[in-house]
């Protein structure tokens, strides 16, 4: 079992979140013209859906973590190699069969995917350069 470094994974939640907030801010009126989930959506969210999504982040966080330990990836282009795989091969694939078989709008699934490779590319980043 990989060991883990716990102190890296929970920065690159906290980053995770903070960056992920921010990109869906930039995002809101077209999340709101593309979804009626986004409609009413509150300028804040409430305390659990914070909570929620930091423990989603960890949860990812620790799971890279892991693939990282048991890859062997020290390095800035290791990092993001498995960052780009692991968009392409997760939330692109499931984000495109949403497209193709549930009539989400192609614009909200690429809105879904950026914010997806930063969270990808912010973990990997982080747990590989923490010294």
């Amino acid at each position: 079992m990989p060991e883990l470094n716990w102190l890296a994974i929970i920065v690159a939640a906290v980053v995770m979140v903070v960056v992920s907030t921010a990109y869906y801010i930039i995002f809101g009126s077209q999340l709101k013209a593309l979804s009626a989930a986004y409609a009413d959506a509150q300028s804040r969210p409430p305390p659990w859906k914070v909570v929620f999504e930091l423990a989603r982040c960890l949860v990812l966080g620790a799971v890279v973590a892991g693939l990282i330990s048991l890859l062997g990836i020290s390095e800035v282009g290791g990092a993001i190699q498995l960052a780009l795989a692991l968009w392409v091969a997760f939330p692109v694939v499931l984000l495109v069969g949403s497209v193709q078989w549930e009539k989400v709008p192609p614009m909200l699934a690429a809105i879904h995917a950026g914010d997806w490779v930063l969270k990808l590319l912010i973990v990997t980043l982080i747990v590989t350069l923490w010294p």
